[in-house]
């Protein structure tokens, strides 16, 4: 509950808005909170504290913006972020979501949970809504800049799985982005990738994509290494910002706020691990909660093992 610029209060907001708005979940979640109990118990009320369904743990450290990831995971002993992988580990949470230090939620992920096997790096997407009503996934948007060819060729396998079993989204097209439609077109890596995309029996691979068309109803999974994918979901951010100054209402564009998705699943670990924007409000926490439900009903984790299982016979 420490995590992120507008923690504590906003965190807690949020615990009481996913209270509030899914009542039909709480037979069957149970919340831990992380984070200095007495200030929870303060902020949400010692009646709701007793609730069945939620359960407090102490921490008395905070994991700061600015702290270097690796050190303070591991010298902050009784910060949030450190104690919420440990629970995570012991198998004592099915799921651990923050709005915290993300290099700290990395470095939890990759070496206190680790990596599934056949998978040399883990992969974080992000939604792309289309104006139909739909929604689309791109990955990776952020942890992986440099990339190999098989690395996206994981990716794409990665994601199929995050969208038919999350989305709901039956046979879902693979598009790796690029500069041209050709096969042709592209960079050693995008050429490269194509080649192992076009032979991967396990996608369905529609072939290269431009950015122009990310939106549409071409691809469901857009695979493209964490630079390029960044750079698109940083882009998008900013078009969202200038619409909400100039006051322009469109439910199409509203799809683009960040808050309506709470976070997005580290992908290709051996758990479930949800990160959050930093600046995440009471609606993105909200959400963020929701979201982890959503992953752990879905068995993501089990489904990208055994995928990778299967590769490794």
């Amino acid at each position: 509950m420490w995590g992120g610029d507008n923690s504590p209060a906003c965190n807690l907001d949020g615990v009481q808005s996913f209270i509030e708005n899914h009542p039909d979940l709480l037979d069957s979640v149970s919340l831990f909170l992380f984070g200095d109990s007495v200030s929870i118990s303060e902020h949400l009320g010692e009646e709701l504290c007793a609730k069945k369904y939620i359960q407090l743990i102490d921490c008395q450290e905070v994991i700061e913006y600015n702290d270097h990831p690796v050190k303070s995971f591991l010298q902050k002993t009784e910060s949030s972020i450190t104690k919420g992988f440990h629970y995570l580990k012991e198998g004592k949470i099915n799921v651990f979501a923050s709005a915290g230090n993300t290099g700290a939620m990395m470095v939890g992920a990759t070496q206190a949970i680790g990596v599934v096997e056949g998978i040399s790096r883990p992969v974080i997407a992000s939604v792309l809504p289309r104006e139909s009503g739909n929604d689309g996934i791109i990955m990776d948007v952020g942890i992986n800049a440099d990339c190999k060819p098989e690395m996206l060729d994981k990716f794409a396998v990665i994601g199929s799985i995050y969208a038919e079993y999350v989305y709901r989204i039956e046979s879902p097209k693979v598009g790796l982005l690029n500069i041209g439609e050709e096969e042709e077109k592209g960079s050693i890596l995008t050429k490269a990738a194509h080649k192992l995309l076009k032979e991967n029996k396990r996608i369905n691979f529609l072939g290269n994509i431009e950015s122009r068309g990310i939106l549409n109803e071409g691809a469901d999974v857009i695979v493209c290494d964490g630079f390029t994918g960044n750079v698109i979901l940083k882009q998008a951010e900013s078009f969202y910002e200038i619409i909400e100054r100039r006051g322009i209402k469109d439910e199409y564009f509203d799809r683009f706020n960040y808050e309506n998705y709470g976070g997005t699943p580290v992908l290709g670990i051996n758990s479930n691990v949800i990160i959050a924007h930093g600046i995440s409000n009471a609606k993105a926490i909200c959400n963020m909660i929701k979201l982890s439900h959503d992953v752990v009903e879905s068995d993501i984790t089990s489904k990208i093992s055994e995928a990778m299982n299967s590769t490794l016979v």
